[in-house]
């Protein structure tokens, strides 16, 4: 990047691009430039300007072992120098093989066998809904093609997945036009659901542990081995939506490990490639799978993919993550940053006025701001979850809020001081904006 470019490129972004879930007329009116990042290294950004900051939410939840990580760098590399990218529609490659074998060997044997690759968090939860109904039209029981889906969920933004999220926002405008969707906040709703709306059900679905776009709601311990429980009672599928979940942040590699919990399908994203390329995973049982098999002409063919399924590159660089994960032994070395995430975060929290309730899972945390007087909520068109998230800044902070739920969710390979760091951060910057 040339000196002095930077405020040319603002000028060409505020004419040009039309930014995700950003109100765009603020955005170009706003007297607070939009960062542009140049670089990354480490868990610390570099925008245009040479001010650093520390990847307080991984990227949009998506980076695992920092950016510019030498290990996945080389397997994008190796991968570039042979091939980009081929159809897996008719052909296969040697990363999406080899990938698919990793995935599967990361549960216990004969358990989720089976991996369609396609491109994105939406994408992996519309594979598992599209399979799903499939399997029950391939084995004669067409009417059970509705979804049991929680309040608060948050599945993603094509039409599908978005119809089975729980936050009006996001699902509100299109709720006619998805699934058939029994929405429920707990166990005990699901146990009061009517036996003919349970007869017509085909998946419940559920992010485990911890619900993201809902501000960081968690859920009840035993609450996954419960919904299994009742999911075998009753024939219905269980779906785990491990997108955000999903490689470690959780403490464990995936959220279902906490309760020994194996889904019908678990949908993976984000993390997969370690936050380098866009990819996603659903995996299944050899059951799903059998359904769909016999000749050409009974047409059983699971007809879904997109051009970039199995795309070599995103193949290489979630080979390349995997890699790190076994010879860091990540893993393993998550349980003292945990503590000290938790410590920090309580420590914070009791003594900021403005911070209400702490939700935390691993290296995932939301924070609710309050009122310092009544701890009521805050109204929300005031943004102020926004403007203490752009204040921090200043302090050496990138993160982004959900409403006025602060969130820290850093990289699994951010360091004890830096995890402080950040915390003091957003501390800081809370003060700036309220006192």
């Amino acid at each position: 990047m040339m000196p002095g470019n930077t405020e040319k490129l603002r000028q060409l972004d505020k004419e040009h691009l039309w930014h995700p879930f950003t109100q765009m007329q603020a955005w170009r009116e706003s007297g607070d430039d939009p960062v542009i990042i140049a670089s990354g290294e480490g868990v610390t950004l570099t925008d245009t300007e040479g001010n650093r900051y520390l990847d307080g939410n991984s990227s949009i939840w998506t980076n695992i072992h920092g950016h510019n990580h030498p290990t996945i760098n080389a397997a994008i590399q190796n991968q570039l120098s042979k091939i980009a990218h081929c159809s897996a529609l008719g052909f296969s490659n040697e990363p999406s093989i080899l990938l698919a074998e990793k995935l599967v060997n990361l549960f216990p044997e004969n358990t989720l066998t089976k991996v369609f690759f396609s491109d994105d968090g939406s994408t992996a939860i519309e594979c598992a809904c599209k399979m799903s109904i499939q399997h029950r039209q391939l084995t004669n029981h067409k009417n059970r093609d509705g979804f049991i889906a929680f309040e608060g969920a948050y599945h993603g933004d094509t039409m599908g997945a978005a119809s089975l999220g729980g936050i009006g926002v996001f699902q509100d405008r299109f709720s006619s036009l998805g699934h058939e969707v029994h929405r429920i906040a707990s166990l005990d709703d699901l146990d009061a659901l009517p036996p003919e709306v349970i007869a017509s059900v085909n998946a419940l679905i559920i992010e485990p542990l911890i619900q993201g776009a809902a501000g960081m709601q968690t859920w009840p311990a035993g609450m996954l081995k419960s919904l299994r429980k009742w999911c075998d009672q009753h024939g219905v599928f269980l779906i785990l939506d491990e997108v955000m979940t999903g490689f470690g942040r959780t403490g464990k590699m995936f959220a279902c490990e906490h309760e020994e919990v194996i889904p019908d399908f678990l949908c993976l994203a984000k993390g997969l490639t370690g936050g380098y390329l866009p990819l996603a995973a659903t995996l299944t049982t050899d059951h799903i799978y059998d359904a769909f098999l016999g000749e050409y002409e009974e047409l059983k063919t699971f007809f879904y993919g997109h051009s970039y399924c199995a795309n070599p590159l995103g193949c290489a660089a979630a080979l390349g993550s995997l890699q790190v994960f076994e010879e860091d032994n990540v893993i393993a070395s998550l349980s003292s940053k945990i503590s000290v995430f938790s410590s920090r975060l309580r420590e914070t929290v009791d003594r900021c006025p403005h911070f209400g309730e702490l939700r935390q899972v691993g290296l995932i945390a939301g924070i609710d701001l309050v009122d310092a007087g009544s701890e009521a909520a805050l109204d929300w068109k005031a943004e102020t979850g926004a403007r203490i998230c752009r204040a921090a800044r200043k302090h050496g902070l990138l993160t982004r809020p959900v409403r006025d739920t602060l969130t820290l969710m850093p990289p699994l390979a951010t360091s004890e001081h830096e995890i402080s760091q950040a915390i003091d951060a957003l501390e800081k910057a809370t003060h700036d904006v309220l006192g």
